[in-house]
């Protein structure tokens, strides 16, 4: 059990449906989606960085692959969804000095890749909430903050990545540390939610704590400009670039 509670060792159905049956589970439209969720994974990208990457970045992009849908909060960086190359290399580089370039140009492929989940093949529906503050913050220089902002309103342009601004004169947001992903899954009650705290990322899979990030980004939201007024703000910034 520990093994697999820890993600080491797999779980057929006949276990699975045992288990279920011994904690007395009779939604079957839960037990139909954890068998599924058992029983159907495969091996994704994300395993080329197995030992080259921490298992966290693995998990991740897994994680982000299998969701339904993706919300997010981000207050300080542009979305990792949405960097470029250059921007993602930037930060990088910026938050760990001292890695080496073999390090260093695993991270930002892997981030590179991990934005398939949004991308023009895929159909998995994109909510992302951002500060304007983070879309003043050059992390380079000029050209990559002008080429970061085009590939937001590039994105945008696909249809299914809705972005919503915060605009720096906004009454009553007082949710600077309100970062936050969450990861839609089969059923409700398989929803993920990914925080970053100063020991790592948290996998949140709590039901109050899932409540408490569904309020946090309704709340959020209501902070934000509508997306069309957050892709007009956007375009201006990069004029002006």
């Amino acid at each position: 059990m520990s093994q697999i509670e820890a993600g080491s060792s797999a779980i057929s159905e006949e276990r699975l449906r045992r288990l279920a049956a011994h904690c007395a589970c009779t939604d079957e439209e839960l037990i139909e989606a954890l068998v599924a969720m058992a029983t159907e994974r495969t091996r994704g990208w994300w395993d080329e960085y197995r030992g080259i990457l921490p298992q966290v970045n693995l998990d991740v992009a897994e994680a982000e692959h299998h969701a339904t849908f993706l919300h997010e909060i981000v207050i300080t960086y542009v979305p990792g969804l949405l960097q470029t190359p250059d921007y993602a290399r930037a930060v990088f580089h910026y938050m760990r000095p001292d890695l080496p370039e073999s390090e260093l140009a695993p991270r930002v492929e892997h981030r590179m890749q991990r934005r398939a989940v949004v991308g023009e093949e895929s159909h998995t529906p994109y909510e992302t909430i951002v500060h304007e503050f983070a879309l003043h913050i050059r992390v380079a220089d000029r050209q990559t903050s002008r080429l970061q902002l085009r590939r937001i309103l590039d994105q945008i342009e696909q249809g299914h990545t809705v972005v919503r601004v915060i605009p720096t004169d906004q009454d009553g947001f007082g949710g600077a540390d309100a970062s936050m992903m969450y990861l839609g899954g089969p059923l409700p009650q398989l929803d993920t939610g990914l925080l970053d705290a100063p020991t790592g990322t948290v996998f949140i899979d709590a039901q109050a704590e899932l409540n408490r990030l569904r309020t946090l980004f309704r709340k959020v939201k209501t902070a934000s400009l509508d997306p069309t007024a957050s892709r007009d703000l956007i375009h201006r910034l990069a004029k002006e670039l």
